[in-house]
């Protein structure tokens, strides 16, 4: 029997590979709208990010969120992204300890 495939994305940040699950995905819907995609399997436009605060300020420092999305991203949406992205990396670090990975 084959072994599994692995799915490996891109950070748009430092440009580092790794597992689809071991990073972040921030997702435009077809509603237009942006937000951290905890589960990773939502539809629309995705960019994927380390779990590190430095790369999502790296990725918008560099411009590089908004064309990855192909939207047009206001301070507040960045603010918005960014709220999410820091509990999303909370819930990441307490699902761990919880498990004790």
């Amino acid at each position: 029997m084959a072994a599994p495939r692995t799915i490996t994305r891109t950070c748009i940040a430092c440009r580092r590979e790794a597992d689809k699950r071991e990073l972040v995905r921030i997702v435009r819907g077809s509603d237009g709208e942006t937000h951290v995609d905890p589960t990773g399997k939502a539809s629309g436009r995705g960019a994927s990010l380390c779990p590190d605060l430095a790369c999502f300020e790296a990725a918008v420092n560099r411009k590089r969120l908004a064309p990855a999305l192909r939207a047009t991203l206001g301070e507040e949406d960045v603010e918005r992204l960014r709220r999410e992205f820091e509990a999303a990396l909370e819930n990441n670090r307490a699902t761990i300890s919880r498990h004790g990975r």
